[in-house]
């Protein structure tokens, strides 16, 4: 892995995140039309439930991409070089000019065709209901233009939300919305723009 540039990983990536949903007890179900990477890059924005929600959706992803990871886990034995190693982009959320530091190397990022992953509501939910979005990733979607897939992550708050230490088996379910493109979004605001992605993703959630 040392020698493998980042973008070459994600084969390797959907083995360790599929070996790990299985050792959790778990399940994993795809649903909706997954993405091609040659009609890509996307920007591919999701509920944010538990720790198997970034391994849920490598799982179900067949291409590489990156996205943003909360700084501290950076600094985690093992993962914290799996995340390095893979690409992600390490964000301070409680500092301002860091976070738009980190939103400005996704931008560059799908720039440069490379698909990014966001969860919009900063951190995991505490109760299992979808929170307020923030709109720095909504910032991202209208300085690039970029194809926004909504994506609802469910299950993974039963298998082991952020409450509770245990993890409990069962299945879960990666639901990929139909794509929201540049068109559909370009007389919106950004706040607009972010209710818009929400509702959608509570529909696949709740349908």
């Amino acid at each position: 892995m040392i020698f493998v540039p980042s973008n070459k990983l994600h084969k390797l990536a959907r083995v360790i995140a599929w070996s790990v949903i299985i050792s959790g007890g778990q399940w994993l179900r795809i649903r909706g039309n997954v993405p091609l990477k040659e009609n890509g890059p996307y920007l591919y924005l999701f509920n944010h439930q538990s720790i198997f929600d970034a391994f849920m959706i490598v799982a179900s992803t067949g291409h590489y991409f990156t996205g943003v990871g909360a700084v501290e886990q950076f600094s985690y034995p093992v993962w914290g070089f799996l995340a390095k190693k893979y690409g992600l982009i390490p964000i301070e959320r409680k500092k301002i000019h860091s976070a738009l530091g980190s939103l400005s190397a996704v931008e560059t990022a799908l720039q440069n065709g490379i698909s990014a992953g966001i969860a919009p509501e900063g951190t995991r939910t505490l109760t299992g209901e979808l929170g307020s979005f923030k709109k720095g990733a909504f910032h991202v979607a209208k300085n690039t233009g970029i194809t926004i897939i909504p994506v609802a992550l469910i299950g993974a708050f039963e298998a082991k939300n952020k409450n509770d230490w245990r993890v409990k088996p069962g299945v879960l379910s990666t639901r990929f919305g139909d794509p929201i493109t540049q068109k559909n979004y370009d007389e919106l605001s950004v706040e607009e723009l972010r209710d818009l992605v929400r509702l959608k993703i509570s529909e696949l959630i709740n349908n």
